[in-house]
């Protein structure tokens, strides 16, 4: 059966049938949904995300041809575990930013811009976005942001420092901080 659908999704995209490639991938904090088009990754649907809900969405903003085609995000796949295996500090991957605009895309791109183990407040984002004042506006943008963790938005606090909230939990944002160095681990 996995050679069957290895063959239709090379088939579909040989035959430019394919627009939106998915992948489901396991990760620390349970399973995520990765999704590209032929300009990059579109789509990071955390744990507590669902599946089908990110596929539709797909299938409604970008094009109704998804499919499931795990090798087109090998590249994605192979770098977010060698990022949860804290041996990646910075991604390398061409980005589709078709499911953000205006003010949040470029929030969003100031996000991206946030180097392994260290922090942006709200403020600071919305600034470099071009608006200082549009610290709720930063808050939305992450928590809209199509591709976390690639597009790393657990790396923007509040200005006192405290984490304020993210799509995955505030758990998980824990978890990541902790990881790259940025918080002590909690106990």
């Amino acid at each position: 059966m996995k050679a069957e659908l290895k063959r239709l999704a090379d088939r579909a995209a040989t035959e430019g049938l394919l627009d939106v490639a998915y992948a489901n991938v396991d990760s620390p904090f349970g399973p995520i949904l990765l999704a590209s088009t032929p300009r990059g990754l579109v789509k990071l649907s955390l744990p507590n995300y669902d599946a089908d809900e990110a596929l539709g969405q797909l299938a409604g903003q970008i094009s109704p041809r998804v499919l499931e085609a795990p090798a087109r995000l090998d590249d994605a796949r192979r770098q977010l575990d060698l990022y949860f295996e804290g041996r990646l500090h910075e991604f390398d991957l061409a980005l589709d930013w078709q499911l953000s605009k205006g003010f949040r895309r470029r929030a969003l791109r100031a996000i991206d811009r946030i180097p392994y183990g260290r922090t942006r407040s709200y403020t600071e984002i919305a600034r470099s976005a071009g608006n200082e004042r549009a610290v709720r506006a930063a808050g939305t943008a992450c928590g809209a942001n199509p591709i976390p963790i690639v597009v790393p938005c657990h790396r923007v606090l509040r200005s006192g420092g405290a984490l304020g909230g993210y799509g995955g939990g505030l758990p998980m944002k824990q978890a990541l901080l902790e990881m790259e160095g940025v918080l002590e681990q909690r106990r």
